[in-house]
C-alpha cells in the first residue's frame, strides 16, 4: 500500500516523504510546482528524493484543487493513508492575490477529503497553520482556544480547511488529524520565509526588513521535530469512539499545535543567523504588516500528552545547520 503526500516538493511534504521513505514505506508525491517561489528548488528537493529512493518513491505533477486530474492521477494506485501538506502558502501574498487560496486551500482540501472518503482511507493527516489564532492575545496558543477573529485570508482557508475536516468526520465517520504549523525552518525551507530571507539578505551585503520595529515572537520549529509530529500523528489515526479529542471533536478528528513550545524575540533569532553567518546585519525597521501577528506560542500539551511529541532543537542549534545547509546549496 501507498501512502500519498500532497506537497511533496514543498519544504515540509518532502522531508515528511523522506522520513517515511527511509522506514520502508511507498510515497505517491502530487505537487503543481507552482512559482509562488523559485521552481528549480521545488525540483531540487523532488531531485533528492528521485535520488535517494528509486522506485519507492513516484510523483506526478498536478493541481489536486482539479479534481477530474486527480481522480486519473490515483486510478489504479492502493492508497491507505493520506499526508496533506499542500496549500498555497503565505499571509502576505493572500491579501495581494486572494484567489489562489480558495481554489488551492479550500476546493483543494475538498478534494482530498472526497478521495479520503470515497477510497475509505485509513487516516488523513492535514496542514492546518498557527495563523488561525488571528490576534489572540492570551498566550500560548491552545487547540482549545476559539479561532473567530482570523487576520488573513490564508488563515481563514485553514480554519475553514478544520471546519469542513470535522463535517467529513462527523459525516462520513473520515478520520482525521489538522496539525497546526509554527513558524517551521531548516535546510529546504521557503524562500519567502524570515530565516531563510534574513540569511539571504546579510551574504549579499543587503538591509533585513525588521518589521513592528522588532517587537515580535515566535515560536520558530526546526524541520526535523515537526517531521517527528506528522509521523506520529499518521500513525496514531484518531478513534471513533464518541471520546472528545484534541481541539473539542467527538468524531474521529483531532487537532493540535506543533510547536517548539518556545515563543523566541525576534532579536534573539536574528543574532543566532548573524553569529552563524559570521556578519552583522543591516537592518530596516518598519511597522507591522496587514495580516501579521505581534507574537506566537503554542501550547503542546495535547500533542505531547497523545503522540509524546517532544522538539529537541533550539533555534541555537537549528539556525546553524540552516546556515550551513544555504552555503553548501549556494556554494558560498
Amino acid at each position: 500500500m501507498t501512502i500519498l503526500v500532497t506537497g511533496a516538493a514543498g519544504f515540509i511534504g518532502m522531508h515528511v516523504a523522506a522520513r517515511l521513505l527511509e522506514r520502508g514505506e511507498d510515497v505517491l508525491g502530487i505537487d503543481n510546482c507552482n512559482d509562488y517561489y523559485q521552481v528549480s528548488l521545488k525540483q531540487d528537493r523532488l531531485g533528492r528524493l528521485r535520488d535517494g529512493y528509486g522506485d519507492r518513491f513516484a510523483f506526478k505533477q498536478l493541481d489536486f484543487a482539479d479534481a477530474a486530474a486527480l481522480d486519473e492521477a490515483l486510478t489504479g494506485v492502493e492508497l491507505d493513508r493520506i499526508v496533506h501538506l499542500g496549500a498555497q502558502p503565505g499571509v502576505r501574498y493572500s491579501i495581494e492575490n486572494p484567489t489562489v487560496y480558495i481554489q488551492s486551500n479550500l476546493v483543494g482540501h475538498f478534494n482530498l477529503m472526497e478521495v479520503a472518503r470515497h477510497r475509505r482511507i485509513g487516516h488523513m493527516v492535514y496542514a492546518s497553520s498557527s495563523s488561525v489564532y488571528g490576534g489572540n492575545e492570551r498566550l500560548p496558543f491552545s487547540v482549545d482556544d476559539r479561532v473567530d477573529q482570523p487576520l488573513s485570508l490564508y488563515a481563514a482557508t485553514k480554519k475553514a480547511d478544520e471546519l469542513m475536516s470535522e463535517t467529513y468526520a462527523h459525516l462520513y465517520r473520515v478520520p482525521q488529524t489538522g496539525l497546526r504549523f509554527f513558524t517551521v525552518y531548516g535546510p529546504w525551507g521557503r524562500p519567502d520565509m524570515a530565516v531563510w530571507l534574513f540569511t539571504e539578505a546579510i551574504f549579499q551585503s543587503r538591509p533585513i526588513k525588521v518589521f513592528n520595529q522588532g517587537e515580535m515572537r515566535r515560536d520558530f520549529t526546526f524541520i526535523d521535530d515537526i517531521v517527528d509530529g506528522v509521523v506520529a500523528a499518521l500513525d496514531h489515526p484518531p478513534a471513533d469512539d464518541g471520546a472528545a479529542k484534541a481541539g473539542g471533536s467527538v468524531s474521529p478528528h483531532a487537532v493540535y499545535n506543533i510547536g517548539n513550545h518556545r515563543s523566541e524575540e525576534l532579536g534573539d533569532m536574528i543574532a543566532c543567523i548573524e553569529r552563524a553567518c559570521g556578519r552583522e546585519a543591516q537592518k530596516e525597521y518598519l511597522p507591522m504588516q496587514d495580516g501579521d501577528v505581534q507574537a506566537t506560542y503554542a501550547d503542546i500539551d495535547a500533542i505531547r500528552d497523545d503522540l509524546g511529541f517532544a522538539p529537541k532543537t533550539s533555534i541555537q542549534e537549528g539556525i546553524p545547520r540552516f546556515v550551513r545547509w544555504y552555503r553548501d546549496y549556494h556554494g558560498l
